[in-house]
């Protein structure tokens, strides 16, 4: 791994996590880029000894301290600073596959229109997870996906949509946003779009750089030719706390506000509001449940 100048800036956020953290970093050890690449981690607060064992077991890897900033901001600490022609940004719940990386990179050469690729994300059950590829919810795909219609697989498109079902998962194409999880960009796009929206302290961030990406006229690119064990909540948790759920259900809500409330209707944005309003309170209401 090259100490300055690399092909392949890879971002790596930790918040506690330590095992799989490892898996990760030792996944990328095991399968890196043919190009030149380095690995940071950002560690965001780590109440563990987390940001100890990347020193010790990693001394290649370069390390940030932070406090627990968010995910966006965490990210930003690199993406503005780094001075490599492509950055990848990868969860620490995440094993690179062989060729992943170098499949990626060779997608964004090959089409200077893209600015984003995503890889398939395959779980550790076997199946692929499915928010791999998606597109821009409407109100009645998000409905559908969070009561679960729209994760059927006999569902109507217009009720599975969220789930980008127009595009099969070992077919490559453009889709509105990729995954948080495995997200490389070029610099000319970052530079053209900007960095994380850091008001997203956590989730929903990923969606809005997508977002962004394609109103700046780049675009983002799932290629399954590369694949990455993704172990989907190892990093946040697979239940999210009380912090989590605000943050997700607020994230929701700036997204939609940011980018469709002004051409929608106003009884049609009350609706949305009032829906993340109410599945704000039936998730808290489930966790205090759960957590008994």
């Amino acid at each position: 791994m090259e100490a300055s100048a690399p092909n392949l800036e890879v971002i790596i956020v930790s918040h506690g996590a330590q095992d799989l953290l490892r898996r990760c970093l030792l996944s990328l050890e095991e399968h890196p880029s043919k190009e030149s690449m380095r690995v940071t981690v950002v560690d965001s607060g780590s109440l563990d000894d987390t940001p100890d064992m990347v020193e010790q077991e990693f001394p290649g890897v370069h390390l940030v301290r932070r406090g627990n900033i968010g995910f966006s901001a965490a990210n930003n600490v690199v993406l503005a600073a780094t001075d490599a022609p492509f950055s990848l940004l990868l969860n620490p719940d995440t094993e690179v596959h062989e060729g992943a990386l170098d499949s990626s990179l060779a997608r964004l050469r090959n089409d200077p229109e893209i600015g984003m690729v995503g890889c398939k994300l395959v779980l550790p059950e076997g199946g692929i997870d499915h928010a791999a590829k998606r597109s821009f919810p409407t109100p009645l795909g998000a409905i559908a996906h969070f009561t679960g219609i729209g994760r059927h697989s006999r569902a109507l498109e217009s009720l599975s949509q969220y789930r980008a079902t127009d595009l099969g998962d070992d077919e490559a194409g453009e889709v509105d946003a990729v995954n948080g999880a495995y997200m490389m960009v070029r610099a000319e796009a970052l530079a053209d779009v900007g960095l994380l929206d850091e008001s997203y302290w956590l989730y929903m961030e990923d969606l809005d750089w997508c977002r962004r990406f394609w109103l700046r006229g780049w675009k983002v690119f799932y290629d399954p030719s590369g694949t990455t064990l993704h172990v989907k909540g190892g990093s946040s948790g697979k239940r999210r706390g009380y912090k989590q759920e605000i943050a997700f259900h607020r994230g929701m809500g700036r997204f939609y506000r940011r980018f469709d409330a002004e051409n929608s209707p106003m009884i049609l944005n009350f609706a949305v509001y009032c829906g993340i309003v109410a599945k704000l309170g039936l998730s808290l209401a489930i966790t205090a449940v759960k957590g008994r």
